[in-house]
């Protein structure tokens, strides 16, 4: 049995290592064969690879001649049209020197023909010297001084109808600007005084408002600073007073008194306060609109509010705002027309009376308090200038300097814009014709047009043309030194010569 089981182990054993055996070489055979199959695809795909590297490189050859031969062909084009160039320039070279020769003989020519003619012109000249008794060079002096004597005398002429069309023109052309800015300017004219006039509706009020033996009335004076007429003025109370801001303090502070009804000298102190805000808001408010309305940005806020301010300020009855816009847009218009800045031109004139707002005004010329004030809050030179010289009280240094001085004149002087007191405006005619009849010579005197003219009639006999020229220059100064007057004044110096003979 044990025999039996060893021979089995054995025999199994055996039999499984014929069969590994047969197996390594059945893999040994395989493997070989892969090798060889692998060998095989190897080598032909090496070739595939060489072959196709020998067809690119043939293509590629190929190519490299056929653009080498390209630019043989260039190349050779080029040097065939160098060839025909170079053949071209000495064919112009042998034609320009045929010119050069043709050139030289032709010169040669004329110099010989110079000379023969320069020598004729020296015969004719000697001939011509023997018979009028001259030189040449003297006689040349006479010609040119007789041609100097024409010229200057054309020249003059000339001059002197060139400077009369100019004036003309000129003057044709400055009216034309004056007239369509004017034309182009509606403005109102806003009369004022120093009055202002409450209305109330009864006269039961006017007891209210006095208070018991005056204390609200010298109250309100007092707070105000006007004052306060309550006379037999049915149904109204006058406020007078030269300051209008404070007027209309007052009266707004009336108006709320009266609708309010509680009438005494603390509420009339709390209420005139209240008032006196609001104004300066309204000033300020009133001095912003008028800016945006005039297209004028990047104002110094304390100019804003003396433009603001100049509502409630007057010349010559004049409301000093209103007369303001109106300097401005004419400014505005006259220099679009000249081809200036219309927009510094509008600036100037919306502030060129800013001299007049403040209230501490010192003893200096509106004009001239208007420049500190705008180089003060940095306004620019031009601007500056433009108002300190509206009156001519300093040198105008820009174009918009006197542009600003004719619109001011234009705003003032039109008709319905100011007015005044009867007595003062005599009293200023008087003192004008007074001044023209101190002077020796003058005979009459005559303020006429509203006091725009004075036409002083001199005696003939006493003075001559260049004596009147200077009266009127004297007098013109000497109005303007001691004399204030809207606008302008004219000074027309009449001198007549009158010859009477008698047929007996």
């Amino acid at each position: 049995m044990l025999t039996t089981i060893i021979v089995g182990v054995v025999a199994a054993g055996a039999a499984a290592a014929i069969t590994l055996f047969v197996n390594n070489k059945s893999v040994d055979s395989k493997r070989a064969r892969l090798l060889k199959e692998a060998e095989a695809e190897g080598e032909m795909i090496k070739k595939e690879k060489i072959l196709q590297a020998k067809e690119k490189f043939i293509q590629m050859k190929s190519e490299h001649d056929r653009n080498v031969n390209e630019r043989n062909q260039k190349i050779a084009q080029n040097e065939q049209r160098v060839k025909q160039m170079e053949g071209n320039v000495e064919n112009k070279q042998r034609e320009l020197d045929k010119e050069k020769e043709r050139y030289a003989a032709q010169t040669a020519a004329v110099e010989k023909r110079k000379e023969e003619l320069a020598t004729v012109i020296r015969e004719q000249n000697q001939r011509l010297e023997q018979i009028g008794g001259m030189s040449a060079e003297e006689a040349k002096n006479i010609l040119v001084e007789n041609m100097k004597a024409e010229a200057r005398g054309e020249a003059a002429a000339y001059v002197s109808e060139t400077i009369e069309e100019a004036k003309m023109t000129a003057g044709k052309e400055a009216k034309k600007i004056v007239v369509q800015s004017i034309q182009r300017v509606a403005t109102e004219a806003a009369i004022e005084n120093s009055v202002t006039v409450f209305n109330i509706e009864s006269d039961e009020i006017k007891g209210r408002i006095i208070g018991r033996e005056g204390r609200n009335i010298r109250a309100l004076e007092a707070a105000t600073g006007v004052e306060i007429i309550v006379d037999d003025t049915p149904e109204a109370i006058i406020l007078s007073g030269f300051d209008p801001v404070r007027r209309e303090i007052a009266r707004l502070a009336l108006h709320q008194l009266v609708t309010d009804g509680r009438i005494h000298p603390a509420r009339i102190e709390e209420i005139v306060t209240k008032v006196e805000k609001q104004i300066e808001e309204e000033i300020v408010e009133v001095g912003k609109r008028t800016t945006i309305d005039m297209g004028i940005h990047n104002l110094h806020p304390e100019l804003i509010r003396l433009i603001g301010k100049m509502k409630y300020r007057s010349s010559y009855g004049q409301n000093l705002l209103q007369h303001a816009r109106e300097t401005a847009n004419l400014c505005g218009i006259m220099a679009a027309e000249l081809g200036l800045n219309a927009k510094n031109a509008r600036r100037a004139g919306l502030l060129h009376d800013i001299g007049k707002v403040p209230d501490d005004q010192p003893e200096l010329p509106h004009a001239i308090i208007g420049m500190q004030l705008a180089e003060k809050y940095k306004e620019r030179p031009e601007i500056a200038n433009a108002i300190g010289a509206h009156h001519d009280e300093m040198e105008m240094s820009s174009l918009i300097a006197p542009i600003v001085q004719v619109c001011d004149a234009i705003s003032g002087a039109r008709p319905g814009a100011r007015r005044e007191v009867v007595e003062s405006y005599i009293k200023r005619l008087k003192e004008m014709e007074d001044i023209a009849m101190a002077y020796p010579g003058v005979m009459k005197t005559y303020a006429i047009q509203a006091g725009r003219e004075l036409r002083v009639i001199v005696g003939a006999d006493k003075l001559d043309d260049v004596a009147s020229d200077q009266l009127a220059h004297d007098i013109a100064r000497k109005i303007q030194e001691e004399m204030t007057y809207p606008g302008q004044v004219k000074i027309t110096v009449i001198r007549e010569t009158r010859a009477v003979s008698y047929a007996k």
